[in-house]
């Protein structure tokens, strides 16, 4: 198994490549970046430190918070008040399964269109997008493993989503390496 940072060097490599080549399908311009759940902060400087060397190479990265999301979506929807109310009163599951309604009911604020949108005015010519603070959806507010195929056909941009997880096998992803969870495996999007 490869180390984190020779993963980084490959992914920062086929970024600069002309084309580049993070994916094989144009309407699914996605990638995954894994590494330990331990080691968010350590990302958060290096995914600085690539995005960095890429503007340097003439690619500006768009950073796209996952946790940005999140809370705007709670705040259209009822608020940030009465979440904190509703979990006091109901529990966190409870209110972990409001959110998740929000994120995934087209009657709130669907996940894949929130990020459409922020992926919207981008172009791919000119951009690539990483996806950050993905634990946010921890432990179950969103299914984070069906978030790339909902993605498909709504974006050209070149987008990584840098997931916090562990590898199983060759493409099995566990979501925040927790015990409980089954691995997904996606060969559709190039995992690093």
């Amino acid at each position: 198994m490869t180390s984190c940072s020779e993963r980084l060097e490959l992914l920062e490599t086929d970024l600069k490549a002309t084309p580049i080549r993070i994916c094989t399908y144009h309407d699914l311009p996605f990638a995954i970046f894994r590494y330990p759940p331990k080691s968010e902060y350590e990302m958060r400087k290096e995914i600085d430190r690539i995005s960095t060397r890429l503007k340097n190479d003439g690619k500006d990265v768009v950073p796209i918070s996952l946790a940005k999301i999140l809370w705007n979506s709670i705040e259209v929807n009822d608020g940030i008040e009465a979440i904190i109310d509703d979990e006091k009163r109901q529990g966190f599951l409870k209110t972990q399964n409001t959110i998740n309604t929000y994120l995934t009911d087209s009657d709130f604020t669907p996940l894949p269109e929130l990020l459409a949108k922020e992926l919207s005015s981008l172009n791919p010519e000119k951009h690539v997008a990483f996806i950050v603070r993905a634990a946010c959806l921890a432990p179950s507010i969103y299914p984070i493993s069906q978030l790339m195929s909902q993605m498909q056909g709504k974006t050209e941009v070149p987008t990584v989503l840098f997931y916090p997880g562990c590898l199983e096998d060759v493409t099995g992803l566990k979501f925040m390496c927790m015990e409980n969870r089954a691995s997904f495996g996606n060969y559709r999007v190039k995992i690093y």
